[in-house]
């Protein structure tokens, strides 16, 4: 199975979950550059649980647009669980979203810190008021730590809507 046939698939699934829950969807996106809204405008008929996305590469685009403090910024950095929470929710917000998946990350190949290392993911997603957050490092080039977010992301998603 291909790269993107696994994300076609899980958008799909994704998809007729909300459907089947009357949810609306959203993204708030930094390393995957809209990679997940992408996958999720793929599957025919998803205007029907998806209305906007965001892709906010720059803090500023964060904190314009997602609402996130700039002290949450300066402390923890963009690339932060704390940060993810606050995009998740402003995301959410901001579409007047059910569910919003956010994902900020150092994809390489450059960037990474001993204690933020290439392949950094964080994800944040707000599912009607409640957060969750999770952190991944994912290996591989950027093309790959790029892909395996998205993946997680909409797999994480399914997950969680599953669940509720």
């Amino acid at each position: 199975m291909t790269e993107a046939s696994v994300s076609f698939d899980l958008a799909s699934e994704l998809g007729q979950l909300l459907l089947r829950k009357n949810y609306s969807i959203t993204t708030a996106e930094s390393c995957t550059g809209g990679g997940v809204a992408y996958w999720l405008t793929a599957v025919a008929g998803s205007s029907a649980y998806i209305d906007r996305s965001f892709v906010t590469y720059s803090n500023k685009a964060k904190q314009q647009l997602l609402a996130v403090r700039s002290a949450t910024l300066l402390q923890y950095g963009a690339v932060s669980v704390e940060t993810v929470a606050e995009m998740a929710s402003g995301a959410a917000k901001a579409a007047g979203a059910e569910l919003a998946i956010a994902i900020s990350g150092i994809a390489g190949p450059g960037g990474g810190s001993a204690s933020k290392p290439v392949g950094l993911v964080c994800f944040g997603f707000y599912l009607q008021g409640t957060i969750t957050t999770q952190q991944h490092v994912f290996k591989g080039d950027r093309q790959q730590v790029r892909q395996q977010a998205i993946e997680h992301a909409l797999r994480q998603s399914i997950l969680l809507l599953t669940a509720s």
